[in-house]
């Protein structure tokens, strides 16, 4: 969604749930669903472990699928997602993605505008789980650190791209929300 400014910083969240789930899950379960990593070039060096996910496909009338993350992550990633739509959004709109993303050790993710209309309407929040010195997060052609234990709001609308030249995987959960005026 363009939200008039390249990132917000929608403040300080206690992730720590989530992130000691995320980070308790087996190396392998990262490597277990490769969808977005086939069907989008851009995340060709990216695994994650998928809550819930739609292609988008006959937008807006969309299906949104609980996928193999549900039960590893939902009991402690909904509470979280839905304090921060409670703080910051109107409610009563729709999740239609959630999942944890990891950029592996020297990935890029090329500079790139998320073009699905579900993207034009969906708040695109992203809540770092770990991160390093050397991960960049670039959008609108400036760069932009995300600390753990904030949560942000990314203007996906415009270019944006992020390198990880650290020595370990930079994971963040990312979730989209169509609020109701949106859907």
């Amino acid at each position: 969604m363009d939200i008039e400014v390249p990132l917000k910083d929608l403040g300080p969240v206690d992730q720590t749930a989530l992130s000691d789930a995320i980070l308790a899950l087996d190396e392998e379960l990262w490597k277990s669903n490769t969808y977005r990593q086939q069907q989008y070039d851009v995340h060709t060096l990216t695994e994650s472990i998928v809550l819930i996910f739609t292609d988008g496909s006959g937008w807006p009338n969309i299906e949104v699928s609980k996928e193999a993350g549900w039960d590893l992550l939902s009991e402690v990633a909904i509470p979280l997602m839905h304090d921060i739509i409670k703080q910051h959004y109107q409610p009563g709109g729709t999740i239609i993605r959630a999942m944890a993303a990891k950029l592996i050790p020297g990935g890029i993710i090329k500079p790139h505008r998320d073009a699905h209309p579900s993207f034009h309407a969906g708040h695109r929040i992203h809540i770092p789980i770990t991160t390093n010195p050397r991960v960049r997060f670039m959008i609108d052609g400036r760069p932009y650190k995300f600390e753990v234990g904030h949560a942000y709001e990314i203007n996906n609308q415009k270019q944006h791209s992020v390198m990880n030249k650290g020595k370990e995987g930079r994971i963040t959960f990312i979730f989209d929300y169509i609020p109701p005026s949106q859907s």
